[in-house]
C-alpha cells in the first residue's frame, strides 16, 4: 500500500457505525457517572438526617435530664388536708407538668413551671417544652401564654409512665394518681417519623423540702 493510499484511509475519518459506537459507549459512562453522584449525594443526605436526628436527640435528652432530674417537692398550702394533689406535679401518659430547674446553658437559670408534651404544630405533631419563670403561686399558669420550644418534630407516637418505688416490686403506670408523693423515674417515650428514641428513664430528684403548718420549710435537698 502506497503512502498516498495509507493517508488517503486515515483523511477519510470515522464510519457512522465508530461514531454510533462511541456515543454509546460515552453515554454509558455518563450514565454510571450520574448514577454513583446520585448515590453519593443520597448517602451524604441520608448521613446528614442521621446526624441531626441525633443532635436533636442529645439535644432534647440533654435538656430533659437536667429538668426533669430536679424537681421541686415543696408541698402546696392550698391542698394540704384537703385530698388533692399536694404537690405542683401533674403526671398523665400524654402530659407532665412540674416545677423544676431549668439548666443554666439554657435559659437564665433558677425554678421554673415545666410542661412537656405532643403538640400540633404545622399539621404534624411536635414534642414540645413549655416554661415560665416560677411564681408563689397554688397552681400552674396558663400554658397557652408560656415560652415554647419544640424538642423534635414529626412525632408519631408519645407517652409519660411513671415508677412507684414504694411497691414491692417496683410498679410503672401510665398516670400518677398518688397525692402525696411523687414519682421516683419517669419513663419518657418518643417515636418520629424517622425513628425511636431510646427509651429515657429519668430518676426525680427532689429538692425543696415539704412545708408545715404556717408555712415554715423543713429540709432540703434529697437524692
Amino acid at each position: 500500500m502506497s503512502r498516498a493510499q495509507v493517508w488517503h484511509r486515515h483523511a477519510r475519518g470515522f464510519t457512522l457505525v465508530e461514531i454510533l459506537v462511541s456515543i454509546t459507549l460515552l453515554a454509558l459512562v455518563m450514565l454510571a457517572l450520574g448514577g454513583a453522584l446520585r448515590g453519593m449525594v443520597q448517602t451524604d443526605d441520608r448521613v446528614s438526617d442521621r446526624r441531626a436526628r441525633l443532635d436533636d436527640f442529645r439535644t432534647a435528652s440533654g435538656f430533659l435530664k437536667s429538668a426533669v432530674g430536679r424537681i421541686w417537692s415543696q408541698k402546696t398550702l392550698a391542698a394540704q388536708g384537703q385530698g388533692q394533689n399536694a404537690f405542683l406535679f401533674q403526671g398523665g401518659a400524654a402530659a407532665m407538668a412540674w416545677v423544676g430547674v431549668m439548666p443554666p446553658r439554657y435559659g437564665a437559670g433558677g425554678r421554673y413551671f415545666f410542661r412537656l408534651a405532643a403538640e400540633p404544630r404545622e399539621g404534624r405533631m411536635a414534642l414540645v417544652i413549655r416554661f415560665a419563670p416560677w411564681r408563689d403561686v397554688q397552681g400552674f399558669p396558663d400554658w397557652s401564654a408560656a415560652d415554647s420550644r419544640v424538642l423534635t418534630d414529626d412525632v408519631t407516637a408519645f407517652s409519660i409512665s411513671y415508677e412507684d418505688d414504694q411497691t414491692e416490686p417496683r410498679q410503672w403506670g401510665a398516670v400518677w394518681p398518688i397525692p402525696d408523693r411523687l414519682p421516683d423515674r419517669v419513663n419518657i417515650r418518643v417515636v418520629t417519623a424517622l425513628s425511636a428514641w431510646p427509651d429515657l428513664v429519668l430518676p426525680m430528684r427532689q429538692f425543696g423540702g415539704h412545708t408545715l403548718g404556717g408555712g415554715a420549710v423543713v429540709g432540703g435537698s434529697t437524692s
